[in-house]
């Protein structure tokens, strides 16, 4: 190894080589090899080699797995680095032998090491053989180490070529992005979203119907009133038909994505085109509703804050913008005259 003096990850790479004894290496070696022969075997949901990650030049299969792992192909991990893959099982191993050498080995984690021993394997969704893979960031971790490695003139001149192919491909992608690239190539960043706007109705929204309670103060009514150019009624409760659409622009379309839609789908309308319930009676009493009651307070804040409705609009679109919504830009339109829609 070269006199020059290792730093950063590459001097905490040294103290862990010096500090791992052979003993520990044979248990990690013998952990990974009951890993690698297990018969855990996840599917893929997502990707197919006909849509691999690209990386300038390079190709390396892709995959998202049915735990949400996204994984790269053990063949591909090996070509993408130039290295030779020869037997499927071979693959690990001379990852294995490149990563845990003289010269690399100072400067791969034990975490490294172990994760190459021990790929995980998947089968594809057309059925076929048990294929083997790797956390999609290994390859980071992989190119950080022989970098590194270069850096302390510890590489072999038979080396050379995959630190250059790694130069290649970390000028390809970042770790942070690693992720994004794979859910790209799979497609699934589009069921991604929908698992999560999934998850939100589900937080917000409750199958059982609430007790009523009085939800909105009346310092709402009375603020939207003043804003309208309206006065405020103190013999009646009844108020325009139309201060519900208003009520869901600035309130149950800027609670959450999507659940004012959902809000719509689960309550009914009546006969008359009221809904059968409130809205807030299907909100969930952990989630949906505390948000309400916040959300609220932030509302009236505002419409005090106010001279009038346009003015209250304007800061409702500037900070407490719809989900899914753009800040509108200012049009030459006739001036609402607060007496209706």
């Amino acid at each position: 190894m070269s006199e020059i003096e290792a730093t950063g990850k590459a001097k905490g790479g040294v103290i862990r080589a010096k500090t791992l004894s052979a003993k520990r290496r044979r248990e990690i070696g013998e952990k990974a090899a009951a890993a690698r022969w297990s018969e855990d075997v996840k599917q893929v949901t997502h990707g197919s080699s006909d849509h691999p990650l690209k990386i300038g030049d390079v190709e390396i299969p892709c995959y998202v797995l049915e735990d949400e792992t996204r994984v790269l192909s053990q063949r591909g991990v090996v070509a993408a680095l130039g290295m030779k893959y020869g037997s499927r099982a071979g693959g690990a191993d001379r990852l294995t032998g490149f990563m845990s050498g003289k010269g690399l080995s100072p400067f791969a984690s034990n975490d490294l090491l172990a994760l190459i021993q021990a790929p995980i394997k998947f089968r594809h969704q057309g059925g076929g053989g048990i294929a083997f893979g790797y956390p999609a960031t290994i390859l980071a971790d992989i190119c950080d180490a022989v970098l590194a490695a270069r850096k302390a003139g510890a590489l072999q001149k038979q080396q050379e070529h995959i630190a250059e192919q790694c130069e290649i491909l970390v000028r390809g992608f970042a770790r942070v992005g690693i992720i994004a690239l794979v859910d790209e190539a799979t497609g699934y960043q589009k069921d991604r979203a929908k698992d999560a706007l999934a998850k939100i109705l589900e937080a917000f929204i409750d199958k059982e119907l609430q007790p009523w309670v009085q939800t909105f103060p009346n310092e709402f009514y009375q603020e939207m009133f003043r804003l309208r150019g309206l006065d405020y009624p103190t013999a009646t409760v009844k108020r325009p038909q139309y201060f519900g659409v208003l009520t869901n622009n600035v309130v149950y379309d800027r609670i959450a994505p999507g659940v004012l839609a959902e809000l719509r789908r689960v309550v009914p309308k009546l006969e008359s085109g009221r809904r059968k319930h409130h809205y807030f009676r299907k909100l969930t009493t952990n989630v949906g509703y505390p948000k309400l009651k916040e959300h609220l307070g932030s509302v009236i804040a505002f419409m005090q804050m106010s001279k009038d409705w346009a003015d209250f609009m304007e800061k409702m679109d500037r900070f407490k913008p719809k989900y899914g919504h753009t800040m509108a830009l200012p049009l030459d339109l006739p001036e609402d005259d607060g007496k209706g829609l």
